[in-house]
C-alpha cells in the first residue's frame, strides 16, 4: 500500500473517531435558552464513551463522565432568575452557548388553536406585531414530527427565538399573550416550548404505556408501527388525490388553455347569479362537488389604482384560486385559513375590474362561509363584495375521499415531540385541544386525565400545574334543548378539574360560530395566566371563570353554588338568564327559569317536580349563555346529576 494511501486512511479513521467523540447537546440546550429557575437542573448530552465533559458556568466548573453508550449528564444547582449567562462545554471539542437566561419555562401544547401563530392574528393585533420587543420572552418551536416505533431523546431541529418584530409572527398567539401577562406581573424571563399540532387528538400525545388502558388507541399505535402499512396508506392517499385533481383539471371547461374563465375577455353574460357569502347547494346546480367559477365586476376609483390593495374573501370551502383582471393574486389549499390577499399596485384599472374565483370543493358543501368579511380596499376606499356574483359550473366530480392523517395517530407525536423534552424542567403546561376528540367525548373524560397523569409521570417533577382551555362556542346556535358532543366534551374538561393542580379557562363567550379558530387569543392567554397566578405563583387575588361547586336538588327547584364567584354573579347584557335546562329522567330536558340568589343560582320550572338533572349552556354554540361573574368572566357550561 502506498504511503499517500496509508496517510489518507489514517486521516479518515482519525476524522471518524474525532466526529464520534465530540460533545453534542440537545436542541433545547442552545444559545438563547431559558432554563427553569429556582430548581436543580439536569444538563445532559452525548459524547464518546468514557469521555470527560466540563461545563464552565458563572466562574464555576461542573464535570461529567459519559457512560459506555456516550450519554452524560450533570446537575446544575438552582439559579435565581436573570441573565444573560454564557455556558462553555469542553471535551474533545468546545461548545459555547451565549445569552442563557433563567426564568420560568412553560410547555404549550395541543392542536391548532394553540399552534395558531401571531402571523394569523396580524389584523386583529397589528400593534402587538409591530411593537414586539421583549428579549425576556422566548419561544422554542418544536418541529411537527411523529414516530410510532422509537421514543426519541432529541429533536431534529429548533432554536430559541426572542419576541421581537423579526420573530413574533411565528409565536403561538395564545402562548405569547399568556407569557406577556406573566412577565408584566413578575418581570421574570418566560420560556415557551411550543409543541402543538393542528388536528391532533389527545391520544397522539400519549406514551405507549399510557395507551394500554385504551384498547382502541393502543391497537392503532401497534398497527401504525408497521412502516410498510403506513407507506401503503400514504401512497394510496397521494395517488387518489393526484388522480382526482388530474381528472378535475381535465374536466374543468373553465380551465381550457387559452380560454380560461379568469381572462378579461370571457363572456359571462349567460352565467347564473348567486349571493355571496353562501353555499351553492341552495342554487340550481345543487350540492355538487368539483369546480365552480365566480366572477364579479367592480368599479374602482383612481385612489385604489395608486397603491397595493387588500382583497378579503372570508373563508372558502375548500380550495380557491383568485384572479383580478386575469392576474392570479392568491390561492389557498384548504378551507380553514382566512382569505386575505394582496393586489399589487398596477393590477387594478380605473373603472371596471373583474374578480374571478375558481372554487374547488372536494366533499360536502362548497361555497363561501357566512358572517365573514368580503371586500376590496385601500386605506382611503373600500368596496363591499357581498351580494350577487355570476357563477358557472366548471366540472362535476365524485366526492374525494379524505386522506388518512397519519401524523395524528396514537402515540406518534408523544414519541417525537414530547419525549425529547422530558429532561428539560418546566414550570407547568398550558393546553388547548379537544376539537378533534368531539367525535367521542365520553372517552375523552378518561383519556384527558390520563394524559395529564402520563406527562407528570414522565417528567418526574411532581404534579406540575396543568392549565387548559375549555372548548369555545362553535357551529350554529340552537334554541331548543339539544344533545351536543361539544357540550359533552366541555363537561369532560370540567370534570378534569378534579385532577390535582389543574385549572381551566372558559371561553364560550369569545368563540365564532363559523370558525373553529376564533381570533381573540388575547383573552384566552389572559384567562390562562390568571389560572397560572393561582396555581403556580400563589396569588390569591385573581379573576377566574366560575365553575359549579355543588347543587341542591329540592322538590320544585335546584340551587347551584359556584366556585371562583367571589366577586359575585350577574346576568350579562340583560335581566333574564338563558340556557338553563332541567330534566326528571336525564333524557328529556326543558328550558327553565333561573334567578341569581347571592353566589348561587336557583333553577325551576312550574311543571317539573323532583328534577334529577340540571344543565347550563348545553349546546355546540351557547353564544347567548349570559351567566357571568362580576369580573366579566363566563361561568363554565355544566351538567349536574342528583
Amino acid at each position: 500500500m502506498s504511503y499517500n494511501k496509508t496517510v489518507l486512511i489514517l486521516i479518515f479513521v482519525l476524522g471518524i473517531s474525532t466526529c464520534f467523540g465530540q460533545i453534542k447537546l440537545p436542541k433545547l440546550i442552545s444559545t438563547g435558552a431559558i432554563l427553569q429557575r429556582d430548581t436543580e437542573l439536569k444538563i445532559w448530552g452525548w459524547a464518546a464513551p468514557h469521555e470527560t465533559v466540563v461545563l464552565s458556568f458563572d466562574n464555576k466548573k461542573y464535570n461529567a463522565m459519559t457512560d459506555a453508550k456516550g450519554n452524560w449528564q450533570l446537575l446544575l444547582p438552582a439559579q435565581k432568575f436573570g441573565g444573560p449567562y454564557q455556558m462553555v462545554f469542553t471535551g474533545t471539542n468546545k461548545i459555547t452557548l451565549n445569552n442563557i437566561m433563567f426564568g420560568d419555562v412553560w410547555l404549550c401544547s395541543g392542536q391548532s388553536n394553540m399552534e395558531l401563530p401571531m402571523q394569523r392574528l396580524k389584523d386583529k393585533y397589528p400593534k402587538e406585531l409591530a411593537e414586539a420587543n421583549n428579549p425576556s420572552i422566548r419561544q422554542f418551536l418544536v418541529p411537527d414530527q411523529y414516530d410510532f416505533n422509537t421514543v426519541h431523546n432529541d429533536l431534529d431541529s429548533g432554536s430559541w427565538k426572542e419576541a421581537n418584530t423579526q420573530n413574533i409572527a411565528e409565536f403561538s398567539g395564545v402562548a405569547y399573550f399568556f407569557a406577556k401577562d406573566l412577565y408584566a406581573k413578575f418581570k421574570v424571563p418566560i420560556g415557551l416550548i411550543n409543541a402543538a399540532l393542528g388536528g391532533s387528538p389527545v391520544e397522539s400525545w400519549m406514551s405507549e404505556d399510557a395507551l394500554k388502558k385504551f384498547p382502541d388507541a393502543y391497537a392503532e399505535l401497534q398497527q401504525f408501527k408497521d412502516s410498510t402499512y403506513v407507506a401503503e396508506i400514504a401512497k394510496s392517499d397521494k395517488k387518489r388525490q393526484e388522480d382526482w385533481y388530474s381528472d378535475l383539471n381535465k374536466k374543468d371547461i373553465g380551465f381550457i388553455n387559452g380560454n380560461e374563465w379568469f381572462l378579461d375577455e370571457v363572456n359571462d353574460t349567460g352565467w347564473e347569479e348567486m349571493s355571496i357569502p353562501g353555499y351553492w347547494k341552495n342554487e340550481p346546480i345543487g350540492n355538487v362537488n368539483g369546480v365552480v367559477w365566480f366572477r364579479k365586476t367592480v368599479n374602482v376609483s383612481k385612489e385604489m389604482t395608486e397603491s397595493e390593495a387588500s382583497l378579503w374573501l372570508g373563508r372558502i370551502v375548500d380550495q380557491d384560486h383568485v384572479y383580478v383582471n386575469g392576474t392570479l393574486v392568491g390561492t389557498t389549499g384548504y378551507q380553514y385559513p382566512p382569505r386575505k390577499y394582496k393586489v399589487p399596485k398596477g393590477v387594478l384599472n380605473l373603472g371596471k375590474n373583474t374578480i374571478t374565483i375558481r372554487v374547488i370543493n372536494e366533499q360536502e358543501n362548497g361555497g363561501f362561509v357566512l358572517d365573514k368579511p368580503y371586500f376590496l380596499a385601500v386605506e382611503s376606499d373600500t368596496i363591499n363584495l357581498k351580494g350577487n356574483w355570476k357563477y358557472k359550473l366548471g366540472a362535476t366530480m365524485n366526492p374525494l375521499k379524505g386522506q388518512t392523517f397519519i401524523r395524528w395517530k396514537a402515540g406518534g407525536l408523544y414519541n417525537k415531540m414530547i419525549a425529547p423534552l422530558l429532561n428539560y424542567k418546566i414550570r407547568g403546561a398550558i393546553w388547548y385541544q379537544g376539537e378533534s376528540n368531539t367525535y367521542d367525548p365520553n372517552t375523552y373524560a378518561s383519556t384527558f386525565p390520563a394524559l395529564i397523569a402520563n406527562w407528570r409521570d414522565k417528567w418526574q417533577i411532581g404534579d406540575f400545574p396543568f392549565i387548559y382551555v375549555q372548548l369555545a362556542n362553535f357551529l350554529k346556535e340552537t334554541d331548543a334543548p339539544t344533545e351536543s358532543n361539544w357540550a359533552l366534551l366541555r363537561q369532560a374538561q370540567l370534570s378534569t378539574l378534579s385532577v390535582s393542580n389543574t385549572g381551566m379557562a372558559v371561553i364560550t363567550d369569545i368563540g365564532e360560530w363559523n370558525d373553529i379558530h376564533p381570533i381573540n387569543k388575547k383573552d384566552v392567554g389572559k384567562r390562562l395566566s390568571q389560572e397560572a397566578f393561582r396555581l403556580s405563583y400563589g396569588e390569591s387575588k385573581v379573576s377566574l371563570c366560575p365553575v359549579p361547586e355543588k347543587a341542591k336538588f329540592k322538590k320544585d327547584k335546584v340551587e347551584i353554588e359556584f366556585k371562583y364567584a367571589d366577586s359575585g354573579l350577574k346576568v350579562k347584557g340583560g335581566t333574564t338568564l338563558h340556557y338553563f335546562e332541567i330534566s326528571i329522567d336525564g333524557i328529556h330536558f326543558v328550558k327553565t327559569s333561573a334567578l341569581i340568589k347571592g353566589d348561587a343560582v336557583v333553577v325551576w320550572h312550574s311543571e317539573i317536580k323532583n328534577p334529577k338533572v340540571v344543565r347550563y349552556a348545553w349546546a355546540d354554540n351557547p353564544a347567548k349563555a349570559n351567566l357571568f361573574s362580576n369580573d366579566d368572566l363566563p361561568v363554565s357550561p355544566f351538567q349536574i346529576k342528583k
